[in-house]
């Protein structure tokens, strides 16, 4: 299918197949308010996701069946978690129902006539196209966005706005079972941002060559009078930006660069640093999020900023008043005196990196580290070594069974045990439990006061988090 489909009148029936997807669920939200009547279907129903959901009062089937395709409606769109098997994509191809992909449909309900700003990367997409949307916002250039979170300033994960910009997390992930192409190649960009690029997405990529093609043709579609952002901290980046014929501007923390920070320094829960652009101080902020991962994300959305000409005082106050994205180092609270941090990593670096900012951050407490192995990578065993260095900067690591493990491959697998196991021969404490159940048992029994828990999955880990709160208010301790 392609985007010479007819645009559906107001008020027709547009269904989506998947919509739990972060992407997804702010396409329904921008057609529930384009005036659309929005339904979908999905077997991985949770929060936030499936609150914001019904905050929209967007009915959604649960589970997947030829049913949900009956009355026919006037529009399918299509998540990339459907596969060709899958029983409502089978129906879809037997009845004459039009169709689009994800991307396919952003671009043709919600971004035509947009500047397209796009942030890829293998990790820091949210919080840069968060931060970035915010700092527009509070420049009154009225945008439009999509993102993978849940933005805690407005309370969504998408905007359409009436001002000239759309910022969009650009996903290297593939389209849809009938396009396997990248996603981000359907945003005609403007201006692309690129934080990192790392080996991921084994079930679809053979290697990082691979994912370098992705991004090397996305760079290609940066316009003469547009912008490439570029984290030359990373090597891959560094090297790939060379060949560059597009305007471009370097972002570091470690190299020398367009834009760097100095003097970073935390006191009463907040970092400040100073900017540098062309060697001279070019702002000082403040904000709430630290970690050095959430540096080189605030360099990127600069960039951005000084590109499309946002006065340094409006960035200033966008950054003191940003306040961060659900699951993305998101302080649940306190509980007897014991923290409680939700984060999204599952990539190792990102594993890592979270880790050593939440421990940097909280230098005096107890860290314990949880972690739920759940994307489609890190179920395999191509990280099982990788991950054995993630955790240097944990007290304690707590491991479940990785879920869905009958769709791996046996020779494929990733082993919580074997990770325990390597984790406590390099003088890591390390556990691992059979379930989810018996998992936050032992976290209650070996919580102190004044620890943090750091919970790290990118799907629901069966509301541990809300679980384990309810369980510490309970402790005595």
């Amino acid at each position: 299918m392609d985007n010479n489909i007819h645009t559906p009148p107001k008020g027709a029936h547009i269904h989506l197949m998947g919509i739990c997807g972060v992407g997804m669920s702010s396409l329904a939200g921008m057609l529930k308010e384009k005036g659309y009547t929005v339904t979908g279907s999905d077997q991985n129903v949770y929060p936030p996701i499936s609150t914001f959901l019904e905050e929209l009062s967007i009915p959604l089937k649960r589970g997947y069946s030829p049913i949900n395709l009956h009355p026919l409606p006037d529009l399918v769109i299509v998540g990339n978690v459907i596969i060709r098997d899958n029983p409502e994509a089978r129906e879809l191809l037997t009845v004459e129902i039009p169709y689009l992909s994800m991307p396919q449909a952003l671009k043709k309900f919600a971004m035509d006539g947009k500047r397209s700003i796009v942030i890829a990367g293998t990790h820091g997409k949210t919080t840069v196209s968060a931060l970035t949307a915010w700092i527009l916002e509070v420049a009154g250039t009225q945008p439009s966005f999509m993102i993978g979170g849940i933005a805690k300033n407005s309370g969504s994960n998408f905007k359409l706005g009436n001002g000239p910009y759309f910022v969009i997390e650009g996903d290297e992930y593939d389209t849809a079972f009938f396009d396997k192409g990248p996603k981000f190649l359907h945003y005609d960009p403007s201006v692309v941002a690129i934080t990192s690029i790392e080996f991921d997405h084994a079930d679809i990529y053979i290697d990082i060559e691979e994912i370098k093609t992705s991004f090397k043709r996305l760079i290609e579609m940066v316009p003469a009078d547009g912008l490439l952002c570029a984290n030359i901290d990373d090597p891959i980046i560094a090297d790939e930006v060379k060949s560059a014929r597009c305007p471009l501007s370097t972002y570091a923390i470690e190299r020398e660069a367009d834009l760097t920070a100095v003097d970073i320094t935390t006191e009463n829960a907040r970092t400040s640093l100073a900017i540098v652009k062309a060697n001279k101080e070019y702002l000082k902020i403040r904000t709430d999020l630290f970690g050095e991962h959430n540096i080189s994300n605030i360099l990127a959305a600069i960039s951005i900023a000084y590109h499309v000409h946002i006065k340094p005082e409006i960035i200033t106050k966008a950054l003191d008043t940003f306040e961060g994205v659900k699951r993305r180092l998101e302080v649940l609270g306190g509980y007897n005196n014991i923290l409680v941090i939700d984060d999204f990593a599952h990539h190792p670096t990102a594993v890592r990196e979270t880790i050593k900012a939440v421990k940097g951050h909280y230098k005096d407490r107890r860290l314990i580290a949880v972690f739920e192995p759940r994307s489609n990578s890190s179920r395999r065993n191509i990280f099982q070594t990788a991950y054995a260095s993630s955790f240097e900067d944990a007290d304690l690591v707590l491991l479940p069974e990785p879920p869905m493990m009958e769709k791996i491959p046996l020779d494929e697998r990733f082993s919580s045990p074997k990770l325990a196991t390597d984790l406590n021969r390099r003088s890591i404490t390390a556990r691992y439990f059979k379930n989810n159940d018996k998992l936050l048992e032992g976290l209650l029994s070996l919580t102190k006061p004044e620890d943090v828990i750091l919970i790290m999955s990118n799907g629901a880990f069966d509301n541990i988090q809300q679980r384990l709160i309810k369980g510490l208010k309970k402790l005595q301790l």
